[in-house]
């Protein structure tokens, strides 16, 4: 999946309101600054904080808070 470009320049972080990058094959968008990566779920992007995964723990291969 990928993001379209477009909607990347409207999206933000919830926390910091700051710039997200695409995470390989568009399954996470990630924020530097927050350390956390938002998943993309059938096509949509989950922006919630409580929906976040830390960098550290997406990097490791955990795609959800629940796993």
């Amino acid at each position: 999946m990928t993001i379209h470009p477009d909607l990347l320049t409207i999206l933000a972080c919830p926390k910091c309101k700051g710039e997200l990058m695409t995470l390989g094959n568009g399954e996470g968008l990630a924020c530097q600054p927050c350390g956390v990566v938002y998943p993309v779920r059938d096509d949509i992007p989950i922006m919630l904080l409580e929906e976040a995964v830390p960098r550290a723990d997406w990097d490791a291969g955990k795609r959800s808070v629940k796993e």
